[in-house]
């Protein structure tokens, strides 16, 4: 089958750490796989690195020239992202090729409601990673299939870890991570606000952030300073494969507002690292039934309360984190993922 991955952002999240994880297992799998994503993205540059055949546009409008001129010779074209979708809607008369699309959030869509359901509704099936994804689609009547993102094996970075513990002087100290962006339906203030709740009870513990500068960056950096906690809350920035250091810590946490998974959650249980969320989008359907603690969202109390039982309770965290980690192997298996893609462009493409 000839199929053609299509992602055009600029950064790297997880959205398209997933397009490339499709594009690896489908390949794998015996499937002739191209990917087009923006010139110059972090995306473009990996999948070139792994050999996979890439072609470039920057918006919509230029994918839909590109698709018009050659899509009709793939067998499915799959839009990872909501850029991608339209583009691949525009050149639709031209191409005439099944279109899938994944939706990977669950903002609500409270403006361009028409647009976005024509737009919809011109894709071929559309794909969303959880239940709480699923929930705008199915408001506008669609029939949306459940297909969750997931997470390959993680190998330890022993030389990365133990530079980070001697950079920034943490050995000793007990390490609680997360991994998102600056920005606000990331809620890291009221992250910060929980991490010095906790740390005033734990002194041995250290707050490690990675992720991107957004749009809650000057506002969090601000609060850090005001609590008084920059040898405590440590912002990082943005740093490739985190999950490999994830070992050196004693938890995580996602304070997001708005999340539709949460694939560093499903990174942190596979490796047994126990895990605190709030309850929103599909971070309370991977956190269900014993796998994690939820929290109410922006309850910085509640949070760090969480957080104070996990350091507190290691027999009952073991017992939780070997559940997670078993759910994630049994429900977030990359292969599976890639064999379930592959059943559906197969039925669309008959």
């Amino acid at each position: 089958m000839q199929i053609l991955q299509i992602n055009l952002e600029r950064g790297w999240r997880g959205g398209e750490r997933q397009t490339l994880l499709t594009a690896c297992a489908q390949r794998e799998l015996g499937h002739d796989v191209e990917i087009i994503a923006r010139a110059g993205s972090e995306l473009a540059q990996h999948a070139r690195e792994l050999g996979f055949t890439v072609h470039h546009a920057r918006q919509a409008v230029s994918l839909a020239l590109w698709l018009s001129l050659h899509g009709a010779r793939f067998d499915i074209l799959h839009a990872q992202t909501a850029g991608a979708v339209t583009g691949t809607v525009l050149a639709k008369p031209f191409h005439r090729r099944p279109i899938v699309f994944s939706r990977r959030t669950e903002f609500p869509v409270s403006s361009g409601q028409l647009f976005t359901k024509l737009k919809w509704k011109c894709v071929d099936q559309l794909v969303a990673i959880s239940q709480a994804a699923a929930a705008e689609p199915r408001r506008f009547g669609l029939a949306p299939i459940i297909i969750p993102s997931a997470t390959p094996p993680i190998t330890p970075d022993t030389h990365r870890i133990n530079t980070l513990i001697s950079t920034h002087q943490l050995q000793g100290k007990r390490l609680i991570g997360t991994s998102a962006a600056l920005s606000v339906e990331k809620d890291p203030l009221t992250l910060i606000q929980a991490a010095a709740l906790v740390c005033q009870d734990h002194q041995d513990v250290v707050f490690i952030h990675w992720g991107a500068d957004g749009s809650s960056s000057e506002a969090s950096r601000a609060l850090i300073k005001k609590l008084g906690i920059e040898k405590k809350y440590l912002l990082l920035g943005f740093q490739h494969s985190p999950e490999r250091l994830y070992p050196a810590l004693s938890a995580f946490v996602l304070c997001s507002t708005y999340e539709a998974l949460g694939s560093s959650l499903l990174d942190a249980m596979s490796l047994e690292i126990p895990v605190v969320g709030t309850r929103t989008g599909g971070i309370k359907e991977v956190l269900a039934d014993g796998r994690g603690l939820l929290a109410t969202v922006g309850d910085a109390q509640e949070i760090a309360k969480h957080l104070d039982w996990v350091l507190s309770h290691p027999a009952e965290v073991s017992n939780m984190t070997a559940l997670a980690a078993q759910y994630v192997r049994n429900e977030h298996d990359v292969s599976r993922m890639a064999q379930k893609y592959l059943a559906l462009y197969t039925h669309l493409s008959r």
